[in-house]
């Protein structure tokens, strides 16, 4: 369907900004409701789906035209990167390392399917059928693919940069964006229907889970001690740090993209040459190294509070930009989806089987890649409240591999296409 003949019924951005933030507030408000009905409602459908989903009806029935829109870029130059930064700082190291290798051996394995799933799957499907995964220029699938590789290994984030990076077109894009949604809130469904027989999971996988009920423990102190009721000063340092990297990061990109365009042009091939990866690139790392100082404290004042909101406008911009019809002009790629899914959850079984992991550790590890910082908190605080920082900083961990990752992951499919 083409939106682009007719008037669309809203053009004014500060309108449509007012209607995604009033779509996200009462999307947030149900969800933290305790009514039976909306507790229910929630169990089967996660905030993230609606965040997209909702904001896409916009755009699919005309109410407004994504294309028009400035929304998407102001999202994902400003608050992508300072959301980056938020939720970056606030990653303890010395803390995922506690949790001992398994949890690190999942989270990797569930990295690896994704990469290494994307590729596999469109030489899968164009065995017998070539035509599904082929296109030129700016329609090639794998460039689509490459978005959702950005997805599944970080989030929202990585998936905005391999889209910057990699230029499929809007179509394309929409098209992916519908079929990473979906997916993944199939695996989602799977992975909370499994928490509730977690127990019989881990005797198969023969694991000790022992390790987990420390944690929980350890994990209810540690945020107990630096919890706080943030101030305007605390609020006012988290915007600053968050923006004033972004500032930095853009200033940076400004002069090491066209740098690099000139200087060493055969770099562009691999993205070089884009401001938006050194935007990206320079936020996260910059995040990172403020995580060993004691500039990570902001956490307690609730800095990955801040990024998460600014993560959720940047969905709703996003799924502002999805056409949920997309997915019946090609079920084929809904196929290489579902195929490429299966090859990442496969490898995770068996990686749990071989060193007796948990299921938590599966269920985290999975979604910490697969839904990043929005849904690997949910699913760890469904085993119990206190192991939500542990899909925090695991989901963090990805949002630092995945713009890496699914860049490689691009490669090896933009190869696997040729």
């Amino acid at each position: 369907m083409d939106h682009q003949h007719f008037e669309p019924l809203i053009t004014n951005d500060a309108v449509i900004f007012g209607i995604l933030m009033l779509i996200l507030a009462a999307i947030f408000k149900t969800a933290a409701s305790s009514k039976p009905f909306w507790v229910k409602f929630y169990k089967v459908i996660p905030v993230i789906l609606l965040s997209y989903f909702i904001p896409s009806l916009l755009n699919t029935f005309g109410i407004v035209d994504a294309e028009e829109s400035q929304l998407y870029f102001v999202a994902s130059r400003y608050l992508l990167p300072a959301c980056l930064v938020l939720l970056t700082i606030s990653v303890d190291l010395k803390e995922i390392i506690r949790l001992g290798p398994k949890s690190l051996i999942m989270f990797f394995t569930a990295t690896l399917g994704v990469v290494f799933g994307g590729p596999l799957s469109l030489l899968i499907v164009s065995s017998f059928d070539p035509s599904l995964v082929g296109g030129a220029g700016a329609e090639e699938v794998w460039r689509g693919m490459a978005t959702i590789a950005g997805s599944w290994i970080g989030g929202g984030a990585n998936q905005a940069a391999m889209y910057e990076v990699f230029k499929p077109s809007d179509e394309l894009y929409s098209m992916s964006i519908t079929v990473d949604v979906l997916v993944a809130e199939i695996l989602m469904t799977a992975l909370l229907l499994g928490i509730g027989r977690a127990e019989a999971i881990d005797r198969w996988f023969k694991a000790d889970s022992s390790a987990i009920h420390t944690l929980k423990d350890k994990m209810e102190a540690y945020s107990l001690s630096i919890a706080k009721i943030p101030t305007t000063a605390d609020l006012m340092l988290i915007a600053g740090i968050g923006f004033g990297i972004t500032g930095f990061a853009h200033f940076m990109a400004d002069i090491i993209a066209p740098f690099i365009h000139e200087q060493a042009p055969a770099l562009s091939k691999f993205s070089l040459d884009s401001g938006f990866f050194w935007l990206i690139v320079i936020a996260t790392t910059i995040g990172v190294i403020l995580s060993f100082t004691k500039l990570r404290t902001i956490e307690g004042a609730g800095a990955s509070k801040l990024g998460s909101v600014f993560i959720f406008i940047l969905v709703a911009t996003i799924g502002m930009k999805m056409d949920i019809m997309a997915i019946f002009d090609n079920p084929g790629f809904f196929l290489v989806g579902l195929i490429w899914m299966l090859i990442h959850v496969v490898l995770l079984v068996i990686a749990a089987k071989l060193i007796n992991a948990p299921y938590f550790f599966l269920a985290v590890g999975s979604t910490a890649n697969i839904g990043g910082a929005a849904s690997a908190p949910v699913i760890a605080a469904a085993f119990h409240p206190s192991l939500a920082p542990v899909g925090v900083l695991l989901a963090v961990l990805g949002y630092a591999l995945g713009t890496y990752g699914a860049w490689l992951c691009g490669l090896l499919m933009q190869a696997a296409s040729q």
